[in-house]
């Protein structure tokens, strides 16, 4: 069982928004020992977006949607996932409620008549596919909703995060922390990939479960970089203590090939 992310809306694929959601779900599973093993970005375009769910719902894998459960015309979420799932939608009487105690809290001191016509259209944020759970809004009460292992939430931050948070400390509990992992790195100066490669290759062989990635850099340090000239990240990750062996294998391997080693904390900039 894998984690995903899907990121739908036309806004992002145009540039007119820069999606934040990626960064973010990255951060919130690394807090609790858990990392994303892939993502998808998806345009308003319903196809596209059925064809990617019943891909997530197949998977087995543990998925958040942002984007598209609102009730504009541009907004498809709710219908693809239903249509997905080959189920009809269905007003949430949980949803409704929390829907209805948003439209009496924003009529402030004014009675609230929820069965005007654009009260009503409210409602159809809470039509979810039938059989779904809601995810509970910290925000404004309109809630998600998850079905399975996918977990569907608006595409504002604000609303979004919290509620990805609630479902990961509520419904994974059990898996955060549950495999210790551990990534190390080098910056490697004067040798080319080429010549790492075999090393790299050596010690994935050597090192059951240990992944060894290379990360060159070109050293413009017009876009941040650390350093002035030409680098490769190097390093290794998976289970601390046959990674940090991996780690010490590689160094060596490294410093036989002539290499020059700058050993640097997660997260420098390249």
């Amino acid at each position: 069982m894998g984690f995903g992310v899907i990121i739908i809306g036309d806004e992002i694929l145009s540039g007119r928004r820069t999606d934040k959601h990626l960064p973010k779900v990255i951060e919130l599973l690394s807090a609790r020992g858990l990392s994303l093993d892939w993502a998808e970005y998806i345009g308003d375009d319903r196809e596209r977006i059925t064809a990617t769910l019943k891909r997530a719902f197949a998977s087995g894998d543990i998925v958040f949607s942002t984007g598209g459960i609102g009730a504009t015309p541009d907004d498809h979420t709710r219908q693809c996932a239903a249509a997905a799932l080959g189920v009809p939608l269905e007003l949430h009487p949980e949803a409704a409620e929390l829907i209805r105690a948003r439209i009496r809290e924003t009529a402030g001191d004014k009675p609230a008549d929820l069965n005007a016509p654009d009260n009503l259209h409210r409602l159809n944020m809470g039509t979810f596919p039938k059989g779904a759970s809601i995810i509970p809004n910290s925000y404004n009460r309109i809630p998600g909703f998850s079905v399975g292992n996918i977990h569907f939430v608006p595409g504002f931050p604000v609303m979004a995060w919290p509620m990805i948070e609630w479902v990961l400390d509520t419904q994974y509990a059990q898996l955060h922390h549950a495999t210790p992992y551990v990534e190390r790195s080098l910056f490697v100066f004067g040798l080319p990939e080429s010549r790492i490669t075999p090393l790299m290759e050596s010690i994935e062989r050597d090192f059951a479960g240990v992944r060894v990635f290379s990360l060159p850099s070109v050293g413009d340090t017009a876009r941040g970089a650390v350093f002035g000239r030409a680098h490769i990240d190097l390093g290794v990750k998976g289970e601390p203590e046959t990674a940090n062996a991996a780690f010490e294998r590689l160094r060596e391997g490294v410093t036989a090939l002539g290499g020059e080693i700058v050993e640097v904390e997660p997260g420098a900039a390249q």
